[in-house]
C-alpha cells in the first residue's frame, strides 16, 4: 500500500514498528506477505555480511547467541499472550494455535543453545 493510501496512524504504525489489528483473512494475509517480502529483502544483506563475517567457528557464535536472545524474549512475550487469551476465554483453536507457537519457540531456543555451546566445543577440541 502506497503511503498516499495509508492514514496517518497506519503510516505511524509503519515508521515505529508498531502492528495493528486486521478484521479480514485478505489484509492478514497482504501483511504477512509484506512482512516476507521484507525480511527476505534483508536477508540478502545479512547473508553477504555472514558470508565474509563468518569465517571461523566462534565468530558464529555472537550472532547466534544475538537470534536466541530476541526469540526468548519472542517467545515469553507470545506466552503472555497465551495467558491473557486463556484469561479471557479465547475461542481454543486461537489458544491451540498459541500453545503450538509457544512450543516451538522454545524447542527453537533449544536448537539454538545447542549451535552456540557447539561453536565452544569446537574451538575447545582444537
Amino acid at each position: 500500500m502506497s503511503l498516499t493510501r495509508r492514514s496517518l496512524m497506519e503510516a505511524a504504525a509503519a515508521r515505529f514498528g508498531w502492528r495493528r489489528a486486521y478484521g479480514d483473512t485478505t489484509a492478514v494475509d497482504e501483511m504477512l506477505t509484506e512482512q516476507t517480502e521484507t525480511a527476505y529483502t534483508e536477508a540478502a544483506d545479512h547473508a553477504a555480511l555472514a558470508t565474509a563475517k563468518n569465517d571461523h567457528v566462534l565468530s558464529v557464535q555472537p550472532g547466534v547467541l544475538d537470534v536466541r536472545g530476541r526469540v526468548l524474549a519472542d517467545v515469553l512475550y507470545l506466552e503472555g499472550v497465551l495467558a491473557g487469551a486463556r484469561n479471557r476465554g479465547l475461542p481454543p483453536e486461537l489458544i491451540e494455535r498459541l500453545e503450538d507457537a509457544v512450543d516451538h519457540g522454545h524447542e527453537l531456543t533449544v536448537l539454538i543453545a545447542d549451535t552456540v555451546r557447539t561453536t565452544a566445543a569446537l574451538h575447545a577440541a582444537k
